[in-house]
């Protein structure tokens, strides 16, 4: 059976734990860990006598046009899981799949991306008589806020119509009907926390998702690589790589 090749943008904490589920999983070799921190490109697999079947990406969206660039050039399939990127970047990314597989999500765990689907089901019968509200909560060193987590299940519930996002609340700001709103809390070692809220007239309806370690989102990312050996060019979200039925 052919050795399928993964390569890996980002060594922190993530990148290191998927670099060790790589070369646990059978049939997988890790022909590459590119740490931009230290100056390394990925460029310098052309080296290599075979290129990689699949990129994996957990780094910072500063990586994101490197990588887009040897992707595009060598027709790579990619997984990229890193948060924070612009509208432009996300544009960029979908331009990409013409070239080869992409597949894009801010959370590579398999109980977000239900929440996610559960979003989809409630949500139209919900949304006139309830008010929604996203809670995220994350450590201290998480760089962007809100999640890029708390924005995909935002997304989710805004296929059922207009929903105007207020992001925190501060002064005298009555709330709105119809809007959601969606708050950031940091601190301490938290792996990651989101509830989205649904506040109705004597009744509340409350949806959590707690991430224990980051090893769920390790397993997530090993599912979403394994999705992209053997799909079609195109644009992909972690539900097609969990779902391959599911239309999202």
């Amino acid at each position: 059976m052919e050795q399928k090749k993964i390569a890996l943008v980002g060594y922190g904490a993530m990148g290191k734990r998927i670099a060790a589920a790589i070369q646990a999983h059978e049939g997988w070799e890790l022909c590459g860990v590119i740490d931009p921190l230290n100056e390394e490109c990925l460029s310098s697999l052309s080296q290599l006598p075979e290129k990689p079947h699949v990129v994996i990406d957990f780094s910072h969206p500063a990586n994101l046009e490197m990588i887009l660039s040897y992707c595009r050039e060598q027709e790579v399939a990619c997984v990229l899981s890193t948060t924070g990127f612009s509208p432009a970047q996300e544009a960029m990314c979908r331009e990409l799949s013409a070239y080869a597989p992409v597949v894009r999500t801010q959370n590579t765990s398999l109980g977000i991306n239900i929440l996610e689907e559960i979003l989809r089901t409630i949500t139209p019968i919900l949304k006139d008589r309830f008010d929604i509200e996203i809670i995220e909560k994350h450590h201290n060193k998480k760089i962007d806020a809100p999640s890029g987590t708390a924005k995909m299940l935002a997304r989710a519930i805004e296929e059922s119509g207009d929903f105007p996002e207020v992001h925190g609340r501060d002064g005298v700001c009555p709330r709105q009907k119809g809007e959601i709103g969606i708050h950031a809390i940091r601190g301490g070692t938290i792996v990651g926390e989101h509830t989205v809220l649904f506040a109705g007239d004597d009744e509340l309806i409350e949806i959590k998702h707690t991430a224990l370690s980051k090893q769920v989102f390790v397993a997530g990312a090993i599912k979403a690589a394994e999705f992209a050996l053997s799909a079609p060019k195109g644009f992909y979200s972690m539900g097609n790589a969990l779902f391959p039925h599911n239309a999202h």
